[in-house]
Formats: C-alpha cells, sequence, structure tokens
C-alpha cells in the first residue's frame, strides 16, 4: 500500500497532525513494507501485535519490535520447565516501556508461576504499562487474592541511577531480570533522523558514548548482595555488534557464571542470557 493510502488510514482515527508525525515514527521502526502496512493497520486501532497480545502504543514510548517478541517467547518456554517445580517466580523488568517483555511472559506461563515488576524512568511508560495489563487481563500483585494469578506492577525508578534501587518501590529478591535498555551509541543517535530524534522519547534510546551505559548499570545492581535468588536468570536484548560486551559485563562485572547469546531470526546476536 501506497504511503499516501497508509497517511490517510492514520489520519481518519488520529488526525491529519497526528497521523502525520506518528507516521514517520512508525516509519523507522518497520523492517519491510508488509510489516509497514501491518504496524499502521494497528496502530489505526490503537494497538500493536506482540506474540498473542494486542498491546496499546502511544509515543513517546517505543514501539514492541518483532526480534524482541521472538527472544521472549524462546525466554518462556526456557522458563517453563521451572515453572512446573518451584514456587511463584518473581521477575523484574528494567525499562519496562509498554510492558511488552513482562505481560507477555505472564501470559505464556502457567498461571501463578509469574509476579512481574516493570520499573521505567517515564511516566508515560508506566501508564501505558498498566493500560497493557489492564488490557490483557494481568492482575497487579495482591495478598488477598484466591485464585492463581500471573501479575504485573509498575513502577516509577531510573536504573541508570547509582542510588537505585533506593526508594523505589520494588522487592528484591528475583528470580528473573529481563530488559530491553536504552543501547545506541553517541555516534549512531546524532545519525538518527530528525523523525525519530523528534519524536521518541531519547532517554528510551541512547545508551551513552558507547552504547553500554545501562548494561553497567545493571550489573551494578544484579551484584548488590541478596538482589537475586540463587539460580537466577538474566536476559538481556542488544543492538548490533554489542553481544559480546554484554556477555563480559555479565560474567566479569555482574560475576554471573554461565551465559549464551541469541540470534534473532534475522540472524543477528539479539539477546545476552546469563545464570547466576
Amino acid at each position: 500500500m501506497a504511503s499516501k493510502q497508509l497517511l490517510a488510514i492514520l489520519a481518519t482515527s488520529l488526525g491529519p497532525a497526528q497521523a502525520a508525525l506518528e507516521f514517520k515514527w512508525i516509519q523507522q521502526h518497520a523492517a519491510n513494507p508488509s510489516q509497514l502496512n501491518q504496524m499502521v493497520t494497528r496502530r489505526s486501532r490503537g494497538s500493536q501485535p506482540f506474540g498473542p497480545l494486542n498491546l496499546l502504543t502511544r509515543p513517546p514510548v517505543l514501539i514492541p519490535r518483532p526480534e524482541t517478541e521472538d527472544w521472549v517467547i524462546r525466554l518462556a518456554d526456557h522458563l517453563k520447565s521451572s515453572a512446573n517445580h518451584r514456587p511463584t517466580m518473581s521477575l523484574l523488568d528494567l525499562g519496562t516501556g509498554t510492558g511488552c517483555i513482562p505481560l507477555l511472559l505472564c501470559h505464556l506461563l502457567p498461571q501463578g508461576s509469574l509476579n512481574a515488576q516493570g520499573v521505567d524512568i517515564s511516566t508515560h511508560a508506566l501508564q501505558l504499562a498498566t493500560d497493557n495489563a489492564l488490557l490483557c487481563g494481568i492482575p497487579p500483585s495482591s495478598p488477598h487474592r484466591n485464585t492463581p494469578q500471573n501479575t504485573f506492577t509498575a513502577t516509577l525508578g531510573s536504573f541508570l541511577s547509582p542510588s537505585f534501587p533506593d526508594g523505589a518501590k520494588i522487592t528484591p529478591p528475583y528470580d528473573i531480570i529481563t530488559s530491553n535498555p536504552p543501547y545506541i551509541p553517541w555516534d549512531e543517535y546524532l545519525q538518527l533522523p530528525r523523525s525519530v530524534t523528534a519524536y521518541e522519547d531519547p532517554k528510551a534510546l541512547f545508551g551513552g558514548p558507547s552504547g553500554l551505559d545501562f548494561y553497567h548499570a545493571i550489573a551494578r545492581l544484579i551484584r548488590r548482595r541478596d538482589f537475586l535468588n540463587p539460580g537466577a536468570i538474566v536476559a538481556l536484548e542488544v543492538g548490533r555488534g554489542q553481544a559480546p560486551a554484554v556477555e563480559r559485563i555479565m560474567r566479569v562485572d555482574a560475576h554471573m557464571r554461565d551465559t549464551e547469546i541469541w540470534s534473532d531470526p534475522w540472524g543477528i546476536q539479539r539477546t545476552v542470557l546469563a545464570h547466576l
């Protein structure tokens, strides 16, 4: 479908001005014309597919991507054996955005096996993640719930701050840490088109001069005493070419013992998995 037609579809539901802004946003996230068509159709209805879920999307929060969907589904399969042989697992998603990672895991894992928390510095993201949890029928954690259910709660916090998690409403220790953090290095960020930098939150894109700032912050966090349970798993999405460096950070700085790298369906090393 031609760009003018796609823009007209968005304009019908969003209005011409907002449609023009969001169409530029969507173009930067679509891997090919077919995906562009699908994303515009979903956005015109206010949602984006992520596994079997349809999640709400709103600027400036990043649209969930298929490469993220791929490794989260793979992680769910990896966790299912643990879910059947241990008490309820606890998960912390760092930089939760739409909530796509913990919400999909809550959907895919057996009910009552996962209590998930999401942290984000953006109040827009926290509201969106909370709205998505409601849409997906995933309730917040409650001590008074009698039926086994997976739960999700979003809370404000900056895990890049050296003082985190002081003051944040999180409850370690955790069995699972997940994150798709900002990982674009400074030189690449400067080359991004204005359609991205003007309409997407830079805090969700820029990962510091090397692109690795947030991975170092995660390492500082998870090596804290009593932050992880024995046997904990850390799953981190990474940018192109960053997997070896992030794997080294997990081994050397975070003191994680076993690590592996998962490639996405397009052959790019996309996820670093580490076990305590």
